[in-house]
């Protein structure tokens, strides 16, 4: 089933947050079981690093808790912390160092950590383990409104092209396109036609898809499953991939996984990410496209043609419309261009 994927996955991920939670202060296995319920493994990952980088910070930046280290930092030490050592924590993101490496951030990056330390002092506070809370006085960073990358259809034509005939690709990377072609053809165009996301396509078993009713179950955000369907271009691309994983003997008979890689065994998210990068470099190379970036294509693509964001939201398993948004804020191009005939300044006769 396809759950097995996902329940590895965040096996591994709670693996990491126990290892990561031994850096950090008591207090914080209050939080992270306080959060579990309301937030998914990866999720709580993600602010275990945030909040081991702002520990690791006062500890080694902030004068009065130097020498003490992150696993004995205590309430007590956080009742020290004011709004001004959290806003000097994110001017200190812009460069910082860990182990030797340099490691910057920008505001996206400052975000993130600022809400991870946010969070905390939130539910330490509710929980009357703190008596205020200093970090909701911070003001969150101000996000500025990313361009819009997406593939045009000429481009989308040409990327399917260069996926199944390779002829761009280096000597090498066509021995290896000998091998994956068709699969690698399966995955772009599950990818535009769909719009499923990488960690979505990747988690796909072959029990997954029925071609009957033209659908295939994918493990949503949060675990939750959900049927979503395909095209017959799409159904085509997959039969002849299936077809040919069916009759490699190679891969092991208890194999679930739709997307095996050379060696056998499920395609890593990585693994798809450079795929990806490839093939796009090669028909689009200003553009940094990504698989996220093949979702807004498909997201943009899908409004176009049917004018309703609530469609969109649907089908690309948005919980917030704005989140929707993004994904075809690229056709204000469209409507600008438009607008621009509408208004007649002379009536000519």
């Amino acid at each position: 089933m396809a759950k097995s994927y996902v329940e590895n996955r965040d096996k591994t991920n709670t693996i990491k947050l126990r290892a990561v939670m031994k850096e950090l202060p008591e207090f914080c296995s209050e939080y992270f079981v306080g959060i579990g319920s309301r937030t998914s493994v990866l999720t709580r990952l993600n602010y275990a690093y945030d909040l081991r980088t702002f520990f690791n910070y006062l500890t080694s930046e902030v004068r009065k808790f130097k020498g003490v280290d992150p696993y004995d930092f205590t309430l007590s030490h956080l009742m020290q912390v004011t709004s001004r050592d959290i806003e000097n924590f994110v001017d200190y993101l812009s460069l910082y160092q860990v182990e030797d490496k340099e490691r910057t951030n920008k505001e996206t990056g400052k975000y993130r950590k600022l809400a991870a330390v946010r969070s905390l002092f939130k539910f330490l506070y509710v929980h009357d383990r703190l008596a205020q809370d200093v970090a909701s006085k911070v003001a969150m960073p101000k996000l500025h409104e990313k361009e819009i990358i997406r593939l045009e259809v000429n481009e989308v034509a040409a990327i399917l092209d260069e996926a199944e005939s390779g002829s761009k690709l280096t000597s090498k990377q066509r021995d290896f396109h000998r091998i994956n072609s068709i699969r690698d053809v399966a995955i772009l165009t599950l990818f535009l036609g769909t719009g499923i996301r990488i960690s979505e396509l990747v988690g796909l078993n072959v029990d997954d898809i029925d071609f009957d009713n033209y659908a295939f179950t994918v493990t949503r955000k949060g675990g939750n499953r959900a049927v979503l369907y395909f095209s017959e271009e799409v159904a085509n691309a997959l039969a002849e991939y299936i077809e040919l994983r069916n009759v490699d003997k190679e891969i092991p008979s208890d194999e679930e996984a739709l997307f095996i890689s050379i060696q056998k065994r499920r395609l890593s998210a990585r693994a798809v990410e450079n795929l990806v990068k490839k093939y796009s470099r090669l028909i689009s190379p200003l553009k940094k496209i990504t698989p996220h970036k093949l979702r807004s294509t498909y997201g943009t693509s899908l409004y176009r043609e049917t004018q309703d964001i609530y469609v969109v939201a649907e089908v690309l398993g948005h919980k917030d419309i704005n989140t929707t948004k993004k994904h075809y804020a690229a056709i204000s191009e469209d409507i600008k261009r438009s607008a621009s005939t509408k208004v007649v300044l002379r009536d000519e006769k």
